[in-house]
């Protein structure tokens, strides 16, 4: 189901974005990029990489959750930026495969004429939803089952979903995951949007263990903190205790969390929600720093149980895709870099 979708990355697209310098190596002249016409699958599975990066450029999980679109923007600045980082010692660029990206502009065109406002509009969009789930965990699974790593960029957080579901089929049992991110995403199942990505994942057997790490205290509801406190798996910690009250040291909390969730494969979410004035579809004036969420990152991918990276809900306008370019390029090579070593 995946290849209706996929549009693969290809010499023209990457000449067209890479800036070559005399004297230096970019990320881009030495990764792998798919040969076409030939079957996706054994590509990946005999190709001498480890990192399969692709894009889900859309707004639809968010719009349906009612927030604001810009989401589908992050694939086209993080590629503009990650292709021209330097390739060095660090870097590890003849490990990736740049995939490409799931096209859901068909998708996209029917939100456009969708009213936000109106409550069978909002209906149709999560309906949309459902059928983008279908696509990214076929392929989320096909890349798991050839025992290479996926790092998707969002898209909305509505995509963790098909990344739990597609790591979970491949490995055909269930997967812990954790979460770096303001909000649980674990809303009811009301049509599947960006807030309830992990509830489904989680009442369908595909997601065991859930720690979200950094919950916002003002933007978590008092039936979601009963929930989570009675259900023995899910844990969370709140950036509020961490980082405010300094009730709970950001060390030891990483810790607590790589042991419920280690004993299994896992994944790992980071909603840009939860970074300091990065701007996403609930951009925040007050969260972790940029550093913080790359330690974060570096400490869960250090571990070899760690299956895949999405990095969801940046939302890039024309004056920041550089800055949000970045900060994603910054993400996928801490994250490569530790797990190359684990």
């Amino acid at each position: 189901m995946y290849m209706e979708k996929l549009e693969v990355f290809n010499e023209t697209k990457l000449k067209s974005l890479l800036t070559k310098r005399s004297d230096e190596s970019k990320f881009g002249e030495h990764i792998h990029i798919p040969l076409q016409h030939t079957d996706i699958y054994e590509q990946i599975k005999t190709l001498d990489v480890q990192y399969i990066i692709f894009g889900i450029p859309e707004d639809v999980g968010v719009f349906a959750n009612l927030g604001k679109p810009g989401t589908s923007n992050a694939w086209d600045a993080c590629l503009m930026v990650l292709l021209n980082i330097q390739s060095n010692q660090f870097t590890h660029a003849n490990k990736v495969l740049v995939l490409g990206h799931l096209d859901f502009s068909k998708e996209m065109q029917k939100l456009s004429e969708l009213d936000q406002k109106n409550s069978k509009d909002i209906q149709k969009s999560r309906k949309l939803v459902s059928k983008i789930d279908k696509h990214v965990s076929d392929l989320v699974s096909i890349i798991v089952k050839a025992g290479k790593t996926p790092i998707v960029i969002g898209g909305g957080h509505n995509n963790a979903y098909g990344n739990i579901k597609g790591t979970s089929l491949a490995l055909k049992k269930p997967i812990n995951v954790i979460n770096f991110d303001a909000h649980t995403d674990f809303r009811n199942e009301e049509g599947r949007h960006s807030g309830n990505g992990f509830r489904y994942a989680y009442s369908e057997g595909f997601l065991k263990n859930y720690f979200i790490f950094g919950l916002h205290e003002n933007y978590t509801s008092e039936a979601i903190f009963k929930e989570l406190s009675d259900n023995p798996h899910i844990e969370f910690n709140s950036f509020e205790a961490i980082e405010v009250r300094k009730e709970l040291s950001f060390k030891s909390e990483l810790n607590r969390a790589l042991q419920f969730i280690q004993s299994k494969p896992f994944g790992v979410e980071i909603d840009c929600d939860a970074i300091l004035n990065i701007p996403s579809s609930a951009m925040t004036p007050s969260g972790f720093s940029t550093s913080k969420a790359r330690n974060f990152l570096h400490i869960m991918a250090q571990n070899k149980q760690a299956m895949y990276l999405h990095l969801c809900e940046a939302a890039p306008t024309p004056e920041t895709e550089s800055q949000v370019g970045k900060l994603l390029s910054y993400l996928i090579t801490d994250f490569i870099k530790a797990h190359n070593n684990a």
